[in-house]
């Protein structure tokens, strides 16, 4: 497990899968806002990639978030679009509401830097968020991450256009005690 201050990053298991479809993933509105594209159910069951990491796909490593404190699952992590030759990849989160605003999603980003920086060897790291989600925008710069553009109303979310901040991070610039 890559451990932060507060969470752990591990492999997915078979019971944290329940929890992320009914918490997470059944989320209309914070499925829309995540995803890039339209929601749509998750059938009971489904190998979909959201739940069941692939093993075979070295572009996407996907973990299961829990506290440090109790092992409760609190979310999911992901670093994806990972390009070995370039030695850049994206960095994708989401918290069960119940985790929501306790400082998680900081140490979140901060594991996943440690990771693509130290364990992967990685150059860059980038996120892209909707402009408003200022819970992730505020976790990004807290770790280091620079606001790089804005991608005017380019996320078709639950009837209307909106705005995409592009933030990016150097491993020279990354500073690992954040």
């Amino acid at each position: 497990m890559l451990k932060g201050t507060k969470v752990g990053l591990r492999a997915r298991h078979e019971d944290d899968i329940p929890v992320l479809l009914t918490e997470l993933y059944d989320d209309v509105v914070n499925g829309s806002r995540a995803e890039g594209g339209p929601w749509r159910p998750i059938t009971p069951g489904s190998k979909d990639p959201r739940l069941v990491g692939d093993d075979n796909n070295p572009a996407v490593v996907p973990f299961s978030v829990v506290e440090l404190d109790g092992g409760t699952l609190v979310g999911t992590a992901t670093l994806w679009g990972i390009d070995n030759h370039n030695r850049c990849a994206h960095i994708g989160l989401g918290l069960l509401p119940s985790a929501r605003g306790k400082g998680y999603g900081t140490d979140v980003v901060a594991v996943l830097c440690h990771y693509g920086f130290v364990v992967r060897g990685l150059q860059r790291l980038q996120i892209e968020t909707l402009s408003d989600n200022t819970a992730m925008l505020r976790s990004a710069e807290r770790n280091g991450f620079v606001r790089e553009g804005v991608l005017r109303s380019s996320a078709w979310v639950l009837g209307e256009f909106l705005d995409e901040v592009l933030l990016g991070l150097l491993a020279q610039d990354w500073n690992r005690d954040a």
